[in-house]
């Protein structure tokens, strides 16, 4: 297996995990904090996909599919055009909401297949293109890869969890 295999390996875990903490969720429980400081199933899935809409879009040169395909406004936040949920308040992080798992599912599927055209094309060189040269040392492709893979993992678990508890109450 070469490394553009690897990447979308872990890319394919990541899209089975978000789709086991979301399948069949209703509104509310998509929705729901466990606490005013916590964040919801919807919070977590919606910004390890647009962390990862935002990265790898920036790493390939292209636009966001939350731009291009209208998932912006299908959403309908109340945020700041853009933001991808670093750095949310509370008050931010419960502001967003969907309406359905279809709609949270819909977009982090199209970002799933944007992001799986992007790896399959890489080859080993491509991994050390500096893509952000304002870190000491400067982030590879392939670091920003990883860093993507490690973020996306954390919050999916951390969606399952969430999952779990309101199954449990």
């Amino acid at each position: 297996m070469n490394s553009a295999g690897i990447f979308a390996d872990a890319f394919e875990r990541i899209h089975e995990a978000v789709h086991a903490a979301v399948d069949g969720l209703p509104p509310e429980d998509l929705n729901t904090r466990l606490d005013d400081g916590a964040n919801s199933v919807a919070w977590l899935v919606w910004h390890l996909a647009r962390v990862q809409d935002d990265h790898i879009a920036d790493a390939a040169g292209t636009e966001q599919v939350w731009f291009t395909q209208d998932w912006e406004s299908r959403f309908a936040l109340p945020l700041e055009r853009g933001s991808t949920g670093y750095g949310h308040t509370g008050a931010q992080a419960g502001s967003v909401t969907v309406e359905s798992a279809d709609l949270l599912l819909g977009y982090a599927d199209a970002v799933h297949e944007r992001t799986l055209d992007f790896v399959r094309g890489l080859d080993d060189s491509s991994l050390d293109r500096v893509v952000d040269d304002a870190w000491s040392p400067p982030v590879t492709l392939g670091v920003r890869l990883v860093s993507v893979i490690a973020d996306d993992l954390q919050h999916a678990g951390q969606a399952a969890f969430v999952r779990g508890a309101l199954e449990r109450r």
